[in-house]
């Protein structure tokens, strides 16, 4: 399996104080949540959280590239 080149991304994260530490959300990546007890570890699980995110869609999308399934005519002589 071929490595990928190390991209750097950035996205908009959103803390909300739920009271015993911090929800989080990132509003261009439907879906993901995520929580930490304060914000640094809020921090630290959203970068992680956006990684495994990331790294999930990649892999979807090299499988479908695999997977794709291809139609043509093809002439044959007998």
């Amino acid at each position: 399996m071929r490595k990928h080149k190390e991209k750097i991304y950035q996205y908009e994260v959103v803390f909300d104080s739920n009271g015993e530490g911090y929800t989080v959300t990132v509003p261009k990546l439907p879906g993901l949540v995520t929580e930490g007890d304060n914000l640094k570890e809020a921090r630290e699980m959203a970068k992680d959280a956006i990684r495994c995110y990331l790294e999930a869609l990649l892999k979807d999308k090299m499988l479908r590239r695999l997977s794709e399934t291809k139609r043509e005519k093809v002439e044959v002589c007998v």
